[in-house]
């Protein structure tokens, strides 16, 4: 049985993350090109190091302590699965929230806890006055399959951060209403 709830500042530390593991072997990703939208070949393996796990806890923590939300999928007291959403409006009319991270553990993928966990990242901006989340999300054929599913569709409005942060990610948005 999956236990859903809200994390405090305070829980979150790397053994947290002890039972989740993050991996996703990609092949294809979509890439825009001369303004199209195509599948490429771009194998690598996705899994995080210390550094990574710890620069996510430090995220995480500061989500927590400045307002935003993050949300949690617990299995027999393992976390599975975790959302973020950081607070604050941006975006103009958009109105957005930036949906900040939603993972699942390797192991328990296609379970429907990344759907529970997007909506209640949306249920949570809506309440927050948001009209749309923000997501930029990592290209894998696999991930895009998951957001669209979700009901997502092409940002009308990149965020420049974000696209120079990560600048293979599709800038993404989700109607909330």
């Amino acid at each position: 049985m999956i236990e859903y709830r809200e994390l405090s500042s305070a829980e979150i530390n790397r053994e947290l993350f002890r039972d989740f593991i993050r991996h996703q072997t990609v092949t294809k990703c979509w890439r825009k090109e001369n303004h199209q939208w195509i599948i490429k070949d771009a194998p690598f393996t996705d899994d995080w190091s210390e550094e990574d796990y710890a620069f996510l806890v430090a995220c995480l923590k500061n989500t927590a302590l400045s307002g935003g939300l993050v949300y949690a999928a617990f299995n027999g007291g393992a976390l599975k699965g975790f959302a973020s959403v950081e607070s604050g409006l941006f975006g103009g009319e958009q109105r957005y929230l930036d949906l900040s991270s939603i993972h699942v553990s390797e192991d328990i993928r296609g379970h429907d806890i990344g759907k529970a966990l997007f909506l209640a990242a949306k249920e949570w901006a809506r309440a927050q006055g948001a009209e749309k989340l923000y997501i930029s999300a990592h290209s894998a054929v696999e991930t895009q399959a998951f957001y669209h599913k979700m009901g997502c569709t092409e940002a009308t409005v990149y965020d420049p951060a974000h696209v120079e942060r990560e600048p293979f990610d599709c800038q993404l948005e989700c109607r909330l209403f």
